[in-house]
C-alpha cells in the first residue's frame, strides 16, 4: 500500500519549490497550469503511485506554496523549463516522464523538445504544441480583441487586485465559470467590464469540485497575500519574451514518445484555428502514442475526468515501459 502524499521544499535555479510526492519508482512530473497547484493532480498520485511510478507534482514558480520571484522577466518559457530539467537532477532521475496542464503543457512540451536527453515521453493535456511560445499578443488581439484575456492580464497590478480581493471567489469563479455550455468560446473582458463580470459566481459547484477542495486551492493562494496571483500572471507577461526566447527552435519537433488530451468543450479549442490541431500533432509529435478527446469536458481536464485521465496515462506510461 504506498503511503499518504509527502512534501517538502527544494530549491532550484535560486528558487524555493514545494513538492508534493508519492511512490516509488520512474520518475512522473506533474505541472499544473493557471490559477492551479500541485492539487489539481490530486485524482492521479495514488493509482500513478500504485503502479509503480514515483509521482512529483511541484508547485511552480509563482504559485501556491512556491516562491516568487519579484521579476517578471523571472517567469520566462526558459526559467521555467530550466526549473524542470533541475528538478529531474534534483530528483536523482535519470530521465522523467513529463506531464502538464494548461501553462504546464508549454513547459512540458518545451522540455520534451529541448531536452529529449531527459525525458523519456511528454504529456499534454489541453494545450497542445506549439511551434515556438504560446503565440504572440498581437495576433490574439486581431483575432480576440483587446478584451481578451491575455491582454487584459497584461495591465500591471489589474486583474492581480481583482482577483486577490476575494481569493476563494475568484478561484470558484475561475473554476466554475469557465465552463460553457455548447461550443467553447474564448474568454474577453467586454469594454468597462471587469475579469470577474464576465464569470459570476455560480449557484452550486460542479460535481468534480468540492467546497473542501475550494479550500485547499485558497489556503495555498493566500500564502502571498495580495500578490495571490501575481506569479501566476507573470507567466502571461512573457508570451512575446517567448516567441522572443524561442524562435532559434521554431519548428523543432518533439522526438520522445507523447501523449495529448483534451475535452471537447475545452475554451483553449476556440483559440486555435480549424485545421490547426492536426497539423501541430502531425508535423510536432511525430512518435503520439494517442489523440484523447473527452466529451462533455471543459478546460479542467484532470479535474473534470479523473479516470479517464488516469487511464490514458496509465496506458502512455505502459507503452513507454
Amino acid at each position: 500500500m504506498n503511503e499518504a502524499i509527502k512534501h517538502s521544499e527544494i530549491e532550484v535555479n535560486g528558487v524555493r519549490l514545494h513538492l508534493a510526492e508519492q511512490g516509488e519508482g520512474p520518475l512522473v512530473l506533474l505541472l499544473h497550469g493557471f490559477p492551479e497547484s500541485w492539487y489539481s493532480w490530486r485524482h492521479q498520485f495514488a493509482p500513478l503511485a500504485a503502479a509503480g511510478y514515483r509521482v512529483v507534482a511541484p508547485d511552480q514558480r509563482g504559485y501556491a506554496r512556491s516562491a516568487q520571484p519579484a521579476s517578471v522577466d523571472a517567469y520566462s518559457v526558459l526559467h521555467l523549463i530550466g526549473d524542470v530539467t533541475a528538478l529531474i537532477r534534483e530528483l536523482g532521475g535519470e530521465k522523467a516522464v513529463v506531464v502538464g496542464h494548461d501553462w504546464g503543457a508549454p513547459v512540458a512540451w518545451g522540455t520534451a523538445a529541448l531536452r529529449p536527453d531527459l525525458v523519456r515521453g511528454v504529456a499534454g493535456l489541453s494545450v497542445p504544441p506549439l511551434p515556438a511560445g504560446p503565440g504572440t499578443l498581437q495576433a490574439a488581439r486581431e483575432r480576440f480583441g483587446e478584451g481578451f484575456y491575455q491582454i487584459y492580464f497584461q495591465q500591471p497590478g489589474r486583474a492581480d487586485a481583482e482577483l486577490a480581493a476575494d481569493i476563494r471567489s475568484s478561484l470558484r469563479r475561475v473554476l466554475c465559470g469557465l465552463q460553457p455550455g455548447g461550443e467553447p468560446r474564448p474568454w474577453v473582458v467586454p469594454e468597462g467590464r471587469t475579469l470577474l463580470d464576465t464569470i459570476p459566481e455560480p449557484d452550486r459547484l460542479p460535481g468534480w469540485l468540492t467546497d473542501a477542495d475550494l479550500d485547499v486551492f485558497a489556503a495555498d493562494y493566500a500564502r502571498h497575500g495580495e500578490r495571490a496571483f501575481t506569479g501566476g500572471l507573470n507567466w502571461y507577461r512573457n508570451i512575446d519574451r517567448n516567441n522572443e526566447l524561442m524562435a532559434a527552435f521554431t519548428g523543432l519537433r518533439i522526438e520522445v514518445p507523447a501523449l495529448y488530451v483534451a475535452g471537447e468543450q475545452d475554451l483553449v479549442n476556440a483559440m486555435i484555428p480549424p485545421g490547426v490541431l492536426d497539423y501541430l500533432l502531425t508535423e510536432l509529435t511525430p512518435r503520439l502514442h494517442r489523440h484523447v478527446r473527452l466529451p462533455d469536458t471543459g478546460h479542467w481536464t484532470q479535474q473534470e475526468r479523473p479516470a479517464e485521465v488516469t487511464e490514458a496515462l496509465l496506458d502512455f506510461l505502459k507503452s513507454l515501459d
